[in-house]
């Protein structure tokens, strides 16, 4: 063999097994791209999953905090509407031109009658003082008391007092009646 032939196989070898490694790295570097492929399609999809839950819990709680914004506006514009009817049901108990007025007032009076055992001193409201001096001749006209109308009536002696003023028995009235209101406005 000669120094020609030797380096000629010498060559060869060190240019098969050049070869050799680069196809190695070459399958190695190919096998390593796959891998990173097929990792980043599961991030993406566990991401792309993660993002759409995380989407629809954003969605779910946008829902839900609209519905109680929602609930909280009826809510509010329904108080709303029970305060103004209270209000207008003042302003005309509290209108000395009330249809029935002196009848309820005689009602008043007869209810008083019922509930007093011993002399009383009947404190009517200033709108009311007039009618009620008339159909009240019984009792003791006192000082006027605030209200929409009615009166108080009262011991002589302070020790008991029956309040028949408009404004209490409206108050009772809506406590009483709030939820047929209720269902009255709103159904």
């Amino acid at each position: 063999m000669t120094l020609e032939q030797l380096a000629k196989d010498i060559s060869a070898s060190a240019e098969a097994e050049a070869k050799a490694t680069i196809k190695a790295a070459k399958d190695e570097a190919k096998a390593i791209v796959d891998e990173a492929k097929s990792r980043a399609a599961s991030i993406e999809g566990e991401a792309s999953t993660k993002a759409s839950k995380e989407a629809d819990q954003i969605a779910r709680e946008m829902v839900a905090s609209a519905r109680q914004a929602n609930q909280k506006e009826i809510l509010v514009a329904r108080r709303a509407e029970l305060d103004a009817t209270l209000e207008s049901a003042r302003a005309q108990l509290g209108d000395a031109s009330l249809a029935g007025r002196a009848s309820l007032l005689k009602s008043l009076v007869k209810k008083a009658g019922a509930l007093s055992k011993a002399k009383m001193v009947m404190r009517p409201t200033k709108i009311d003082r007039s009618a009620l001096a008339d159909s009240a001749k019984s009792y003791t006209m006192g000082d006027d008391v605030d209200g929409l109308g009615g009166f108080i009536l009262e011991a002589e002696d302070g020790t008991l007092s029956f309040d028949l003023r408009f404004d209490t028995l409206l108050e009772e009235a809506w406590v009483e009646q709030r939820a047929a209101v209720n269902e009255a406005l709103f159904g």
